[in-house]
């Protein structure tokens, strides 16, 4: 390849009680993609932290265009045409999707704003992401895949030489992903350098020209896209050859835990199914299915308006979440940071805020007995943090939702559902958590598990319903399930129905 455009060399970064970077390398070159590659806690979101100026390195060299820089600061990095797009959401709901692209650079007519060229200047980069939705509308009102889309046209809109894509497409519908792969390639020809970060391992093969890999906070080397394969990409990753990504384990079936009759309200119309206990029922479908909140009705963060739930026979009326955690029910929401977690509390608040009353006497939390329970949890699903007393906003995002997912079991329940449980997540925390999803389902539990990824619904799950418009729209015996069956259903419209 040609000289770099950007040079990291020797990266140290320290956090009181854990070295983050150890002495980590990078080269960027224009014109190409570079996968940053690695497991949760890795490195790769501190690395381009430091690249983007938000944290400071503790040692290391930095080389922009030959010369040696320090980065100072955000500004001092978009200044010198480094732009990120954060793989958590940046965004100031109250404001329009303009507002935020061009928060702070707002176009000026005299002491003004020039609103005219604000939204136009806005629709032409929502344009080219093939984003429909008007500059003016309020980010609120957004679904969680168009605020994504918005956080990528803030970093387009600064026009930077180097664009940091931080699992970019975790939020986004396949055609979202098109869009962003097309305006990848343009970004490619226009000689931009870009850092992508994926745990969706194909996409690196579809997108990206080399990667380079850390692990555990060291540099492990860096390929061609041409010269490997996604074995040698996981062993790369892992330290290990990852064997049986989906184990399946088959459990005898018990009673229906829950079952659930002509459930209706504003999101979901007049369903019907069950789930039994050593069963997993994935539920799939596309983006707007009413997955999500056909789950948060049966957990009772929506009013259903109609039909009936039973758990274990016994009809039950969940009116909010605490009903949902009084009969038994854990849910695990797809938006960790958002629902699922108290960023400024610890991992030993977030994994017993929940369940408080079983490490309790009169009045009074048994310290010695929390610690102990949460330590177990940490040992048995391998969260890598220095103590259980870190913050849960110092984790990496897979380490987070091993968390929001121990929270959930330490509750006892009988029916765990799972909204996305591995989104953000790494291939080998993934396979920690699908060992600690058949751990509990062979214990005669019940889970649902909604997923966006097809391999996943069609590895883990023993049935399958597929959600369309808010009604249901298929169901599947896994022997009976393919990639082709449950899209079919997926994009069925009502007046098919």
């Amino acid at each position: 390849m040609k000289t770099p455009i950007l040079k990291m060399e020797h990266i140290v970064k320290e956090f009181p009680g854990v070295k983050a970077l150890d002495g980590v390398n990078l080269e960027l070159y224009e014109g190409k993609v570079m996968a940053l590659m690695g497991e949760n806690g890795a490195g790769k979101s501190t690395l381009m932290k430091i690249l983007s100026g938000v944290y400071k390195k503790n040692s290391g060299k930095i080389y922009y265009r030959g010369i040696e820089e320090d980065i100072k600061g955000p500004k001092d990095a978009a200044d010198k045409g480094i732009a990120i797009i954060h793989q958590e959401l940046n965004l100031l709901k109250d404001l329009s999707i303009a507002e935020n692209i061009f928060l702070g650079r707002e176009p000026k007519k005299g002491f003004r704003i020039d609103f005219d060229k604000l939204y136009a200047d806005s629709d032409k980069l929502l344009k080219k992401l093939n984003v429909a939705t008007s500059s003016k509308e309020l980010v609120e009102n957004l679904s969680v895949g168009e605020q994504q889309m918005v956080e990528i046209a803030k970093a387009l809109s600064l026009d930077a030489k180097i664009i940091i894509m931080d699992e970019p497409t975790d939020a986004l519908t396949d055609k979202e992903c098109k869009s962003l792969f097309k305006v990848i390639n343009e970004l490619k020809s226009e000689g931009k350098a870009i850092v992508y970060i994926s745990h969706r391992l194909r996409e690196i093969f579809e997108v990206c020209e080399y990667l380079t890999v850390l692990r555990d906070g060291k540099y492990v080397g860096s390929e061609t896209i041409a010269n490997i394969d996604e074995d040698k990409m996981i062993e790369m990753m892992v330290g290990r050859k990852l064997t049986d990504q989906f184990p399946r384990l088959e459990v005898k079936k018990k009673e229906a835990v829950l079952k659930v009759e002509n459930l209706s309200n504003k999101y979901v119309e007049d369903i019907s199914f069950e789930v039994k206990g050593g069963e997993i029922l994935g539920i799939s479908g596309l983006m707007g299915a009413g997955r999500t909140e056909l789950a948060k009705t049966i957990y009772g963060h929506l009013r259903k308006n109609s039909g009936s739930i039973y758990i274990n026979g016994k009809q039950i009326n969940n009116k909010t979440s605490q009903d949902g955690l009084k009969n038994r029910i854990a849910y695990v929401s797809e938006d960790r940071k958002g629902e699922g977690l108290i960023l400024d509390l610890s991992i030993k608040e977030n994994m017993t805020i929940s369940s408080l009353d079983r490490v309790s006497s009169i009045f009074k939390i048994n310290k010695n007995k929390e610690t102990k329970r949460v330590k177990e949890y940490i040992d048995r699903i391998n969260i890598k943090t220095p103590s259980e007393n870190q913050l849960i906003r110092n984790l990496s995002g897979g380490n987070q939702q091993k968390v929001a997912i121990a929270k959930a079991l330490m509750t006892h329940p009988e029916l765990l559902i799972l909204d996305e449980p591995t989104r953000g997540v790494d291939v080998g925390a993934k396979k920690e958590i699908y060992d600690l999803i058949n751990d509990f389902k062979s214990q005669g539990k019940a889970v649902i598990m909604i997923s966006s990824e097809m391999p996943e619904i069609l590895g883990l799950s023993d049935r399958i319903l597929v959600l369309s418009q808010g009604r249901l729209t298929g169901e599947f015996d896994i022997k009976d399930a393919s990639q082709e069956a449950i899209l079919k259903c997926a994009v069925e419209t009502k007046e098919a129905i």
